[in-house]
Formats: C-alpha cells, sequence, structure tokens
C-alpha cells in the first residue's frame, strides 16, 4: 500500500510525544534519520500495522501535549504506525475533544446540557466569554454532558503541557471557572466522590457501601472491608461455577439494554476462536448519567476485583477500560489501583498465585456519544472511527480485534461482586422476579440531594424523588437520559424495574432520572436534546444522519414560532421520528425520537 504524506514536518514537542507512547523509530520510514542501511525499503511494516489500536493514544498524546493536532504531528503519527494519513484525519476529526486547527493550550469545557441548562449553565458561559476575551489563552468551548450533574452548572479545564492539567468548577461560578483555566493548580480540589452519594455510610447498601467509608487510594483499606472476597469465592468456583452463580442471579446487564449477563458470558466462554476478550465500557455519556464515575472515583478497585471476575469466567487475559475523555479524576484513581494490584500480584501472570494471568489496559475515549454502543466502541479501540457495526456477527462471536467479546459496563461488573459473596440465591431475592438486585439511579435537577442512589428494583419513582427532596410544582420527571422519556408529576408511582417502566410507555434506561420544575422552559429543553443527537450523530446510516437535523430543525421552528405552524412540524417530527425508530442501525437513532415524542404526548409541550 503507498501511503501519500504532506511536507509538513513534526515540532520536537509532537515528535517526542509520540515518542514517549511508541519508543524511538527504528528506521527512516518511521521518521528516523535517515542511513544508506534503509534508503530503498520500508521495515517493520507489518508489525506496525498491527498497532493500529495504538492510533487513539497517539492522538491522545499529540492533543495533551500541545492541545491540538497538527498535519505534521499527525503525518508523524500515520508513519510510526503505517496508519493512510486520510484514515487517521477521519478518526481524530470524529472525537470532540480533539481539534485539527490551532487553538490555545488550555481549553475549558463548560457543560450547557440538560441538567447544566437548568441550573443556569447559559450565564455561566456567557460570564465566563465576558471575562476570557480572545487574548486569554482559554478556548471556551459549550460541552455535552461532563458526568457532573449533581453539581451542576459544571466546567472543566484542560491544560496541555507535560503533565496535562486539568482542573474542574462544579458547582461553577464565573470565578470559579475563570480560575480553573488560567491556574488549574491553585483550584480548589473537587470535593469526595461521596458527596456524590447522599446515602454514604449506609451499612445495607451493596453497591456503593464502601464509597466514602474506604480510602479509595489505598489497596489495604479495600481488602479490609471485605475486598477479593468474591475473587477468592470465584477460583474456588471455578469458570463455569462463576457463570452459573451469575446466571441464577438473574443479573441483567446495567447499561439499558437489560440483557441477561449470565447468558452474555457463557456465550463467550463457549466461543473456541481464542483469545477471547472483555471490555469495561466506562464512556457512560448518556446526560444525566454519572454513577459509573462515582464509583471509579470512590472504590476504584471494586471494578479491578469484578473484571478479573469476569476474565476468569470467560476465559479472557487481557481486559480493557474504555473510560469517558472527561474524567480525568478517575482516570488517576483507576491508573493507581491497576499499579497497586500488579504489585501486590493481584493482576499479573500468576492472579493471587492460581496460575491464572489478567491484567487491564485503560483506552481514553475523546467525546464520541456513539461509542457507548458496544461495536462503536470496539471501533475506537482498534484505532477506526467510532462507528457502530451491523449485527450480527454479535460481539460473543466477533468483538474486540475480531475475536469473541464480553461487554459490560462499570454498575453492571461491580453488581457481580455481592452475588458471589451472598450468593446467587440470596442476590436474587433483592428486587423483583424478573428485575433482581439493587439498582443505582443518577437523580439531578429540580431536587435538593442530587445524588447517586442505590435502591433494590421495585422502588417506585415517587419513593426515590422523596429520597432526593424534590422541589414543589414538579412539572416533569425524564427518565433514562436524553434516549429516554418524560413522565408527569402524577406518575410517580411507576415502579423503578425494567418491566414497569415498559408498562408504562417509558424507559429505565441507564438509570437517568432528571426531575424539572415549573421554571424550566420545557420546548427549550426538548431543542437542547434535539441539538444533542444531531452532534452525536455518527453520520453513517442515513436515517440517523438526515433525520437528527430535520428533527432539530422542526423544533427550532417550534420554538420560534417559524416558518410553519406547530401541527405541520409536529407531523413531521411523528414521521422523521419513525423513520429513525425503524431504520437507523444503532441505538442512537432509534432512541433519538423518544424524549421529544414523550413531551408531546403525555405533557402536551406543544398544545
Amino acid at each position: 500500500m503507498d501511503l501519500h504524506f504532506g511536507d509538513s514536518k513534526p515540532t520536537d514537542e509532537e515528535r517526542a510525544a509520540v515518542d514517549a507512547l511508541l519508543g524511538p523509530p527504528e528506521s527512516s520510514w518511521e521518521g528516523a534519520d535517515r542511513t544508506d542501511a534503509d534508503l530503498r525499503w520500508a521495515r517493520g511494516g507489518r508489525a506496525a500495522r498491527d498497532r493500529r489500536d495504538l492510533l487513539l493514544p497517539g492522538l491522545h498524546a499529540l492533543n495533551d501535549r500541545v492541545g491540538w493536532i497538527s498535519e505534521g504531528g499527525l503525518d508523524y503519527l500515520c508513519r510510526r504506525l503505517t496508519v493512510p494519513p486520510a484514515e487517521a484525519y477521519g478518526v481524530a476529526t470524529f472525537y470532540a475533544m480533539f481539534s485539527v486547527r490551532p487553538r490555545p493550550a488550555t481549553v475549558l469545557h463548560v457543560c450547557t446540557d440538560l441538567a447544566c441548562t437548568a441550573a443556569g449553565a447559559g450565564e455561566l458561559c456567557a460570564g465566563v466569554e465576558a471575562r476570557l476575551g480572545p487574548g486569554s489563552g482559554v478556548s471556551v468551548e459549550r460541552s455535552p454532558c461532563l458526568g457532573l450533574c449533581e453539581r451542576a452548572p459544571a466546567a472543566l479545564a484542560i491544560r496541555a503541557g507535560d503533565p496535562v492539567r486539568t482542573a474542574v468548577s462544579a458547582p461553577g461560578t464565573v470565578e470559579g471557572a475563570v480560575l480553573a483555566a488560567t491556574a488549574p493548580d491553585s483550584a480548589p480540589e473537587e470535593p469526595a466522590a461521596a458527596m456524590a452519594v447522599p446515602q454514604a455510610g449506609d451499612p445495607s447498601l451493596l453497591l456503593l457501601r464502601r464509597v466514602g467509608v474506604v480510602d479509595p487510594s489505598s489497596l489495604d483499606d479495600y481488602r479490609a472491608h471485605g475486598g477479593y472476597t468474591a475473587l477468592r469465592r470465584a477460583f474456588e468456583l471455578g469458570p463455569a461455577g462463576v457463570i452459573r452463580e451469575v446466571t441464577d442471579s438473574g443479573l441483567l446487564g446495567r447499561g439499558g439494554a437489560a440483557f441477561p449477563t449470565g447468558r452474555k458470558w457463557q456465550a463467550t466462554a463457549s466461543q473456541p476462536d481464542h483469545p477471547h476478550h472483555l471490555v469495561c465500557n466506562a464512556d457512560e455519556s448518556e446526560p444525566g448519567t454519572f454513577k459509573d464515575r462515582v464509583i471509579m472515583e470512590g472504590d476504584p478497585y471494586a471494578l479491578v476485583e469484578a473484571m478479573t471476575i469476569a476474565g476468569y469466567a470467560i476465559g479472557a487475559h487481557q481486559g480493557h477500560v474504555y473510560l469517558r475523555g472527561e474524567y480525568p479524576r478517575a482516570l488517576r484513581r483507576l491508573e493507581h489501583a491497576l499499579a497497586q494490584a500488579r504489585a501486590r500480584g493481584l493482576l499479573g501472570d500468576d492472579v493471587l498465585g492460581q496460575g491464572y494471568a489478567f491484567d487491564i489496559e485503560i483506552r481514553r475515549g475523546a467525546g464520541a456519544y456513539i461509542c457507548g454502543e458496544e461495536t462503536a466502541l470496539f471501533n475506537s479501540i482498534e484505532g477506526y472511527r467510532g462507528e457502530p457495526r451491523s449485527k450480527p456477527p454479535f460481539p460473543v462471536e466477533k468483538g474486540l480485534f475480531g475475536k469473541p467479546t464480553v461487554e459490560n459496563n462499570v454498575e453492571t461488573l461491580v453488581n457481580v461482586l455481592p452475588i458471589l459473596t451472598m450468593g446467587a440465591s440470596a442476590y436474587a431475592a433483592i428486587g423483583t422476579e424478573t428485575s433482581t438486585g439493587p439498582k443505582l439511579f443518577c437523580v439531578s435537577g429540580s431536587v435538593e440531594r442530587p445524588g447517586v442512589y442505590e435502591l433494590p428494583f421495585g422502588a417506585t419513582l415517587g419513593e426515590l424523588l422523596t429520597l432526593a427532596g424534590a422541589r414543589e410544582r414538579l412539572r416533569a420527571v425524564l427518565l433514562g437520559g436524553a434516549a429516554g422519556g418524560f413522565v408527569r408529576p402524577d406518575e410517580l408511582d411507576i415502579p423503578l424495574t425494567f418491566e414497569g417502566t415498559r408498562q408504562a410507555g417509558t424507559t429505565l434506561g441507564s438509570g437517568v432520572v432528571m426531575a424539572f420544575d415549573d421554571t424550566i422552559p420545557l420546548p427549550r429543553l426538548l431543542l437542547r436534546i434535539a441539538q444533542f443527537f444531531r452532534d452525536e450523530s455518527c453520520g453513517q446510516c442515513v436515517p440517523c444522519r438526515v433525520g437528527t437535523v430535520r428533527q432539530q430543525e422542526a423544533l427550532q421552528r417550534i420554538v420560534e414560532r417559524t416558518g410553519a405552524d406547530a401541527a405541520d412540524d409536529i407531523a413531521l417530527l411523528r414521521e422523521v421520528g419513525r423513520a429513525m425508530r425503524d431504520a437507523s442501525i444503532c441505538g442512537l437513532g432509534q432512541t433519538a425520537w423518544n424524549a421529544v415524542e414523550s413531551a408531546i404526548d403525555r405533557l402536551g409541550a406543544y398544545a
């Protein structure tokens, strides 16, 4: 294959950033000084192509060091990996956190999504932009959800360099956001993860019982509070026994699809093709979702232990955590936990002296909601654009790198720990017959105590909102995030189960619960949801690529009362929504109309 490179050269900083990841180049083909020995042929092309999955980390290395990705830097990375520059450019421009145009080294991401908009993100953004003018050395960017909904409005500052520096202002003020951007090292430290858990310290909790109780940096503290009991139990049971326990527990996936976890593990474990892979989906980009962040920040060793158990059960020796790029503290906590686990023999060639080899690596996302879809996530890890694949084949047959793969989110995986420590039957006794165990709910919006709540399946929406201190004059509650649906204040007796929400004509999704009182302009909220889906559509299939644009245009006309009257636009919205739901390749397009439809039908938003 003939690769065409431009004439641009990398700067010394860009070269150093790439070499720090890949090591020094071995030949002039890779960018080393040319010698007589390698003038006439390329060396190592096949080996370099096998490293295509390092493209995303390489783009991060460039962006982290300089703040943007230049043509010279991109060309150098492509030479090192033998990736066509045109393909790498397509990958670099796919992610919101990267820029291929010059910009200041410091970027301030101000969240303008649902919870933050309701909390005054518009005023915060305007104030910050007024204070930080063009000569400030700071680029202010309006951002989708940053996963800090319990502290809305939120802002995240990222300053490129070696090392990269980050700071958070949440709840954000103009002064706090400006300080985070201009002096990230001087910005106040983020509050402990336990501050996002109003129930912290409650001994009845299963999934959140260590958050706020143990030191998240201490492996000894984790073990003193029951850590690694479940892994020892797993080795006693053997792989088949672990899968049997998970199956008998009735554990359903907590990412929204609610697929039986035991069936997924068994289907992967039984595949003759090897190696098997385990992927933890920690890219929770659904607006209003932040439970996985709280677990990773407050109890990171629980995820490491749970992934080790899952890998053992399915016969995998390598695990991958695909982590949101907007979660710098979770990244630091997980990196530390992995290093400590390796040093203590809990990861590596001989886990706990049992002869089982398993390790975990972290891959950072870079701002793409679609990468929460499992096959888009696989493409992203492999170094391609994060576009969904057609199914079948399903991931249990051909997933990451074309091999059998289990993909679960953080909450699903940590549920495995109580299943093994208390037994499948005791776990299954929690919740309802078809929705077993505890569930985490992310509550934000018009409530006095926003945060992550743990309740058994079967509790009602009203009970959850009472715990969170819902404010008076409640107008609507959004279940499941932007891809979910609205319910009315007189429907708070809906049981929070997968089957209960389906019967009520809505969805539980990943556990998002956003409350809105009558001070929130609902039409503007729906327009923001439509803008979100338009921006996040990968563009691969026509129904979603075109439909999300038409949906936003119709809602824009309704909000501004221009063009066709509302009745015509609502009819158009229904037609477009049906087309997206029936013909889109993945869940993004299939659910992009849900919230708008529910607002029109249940709330009479445009009546």
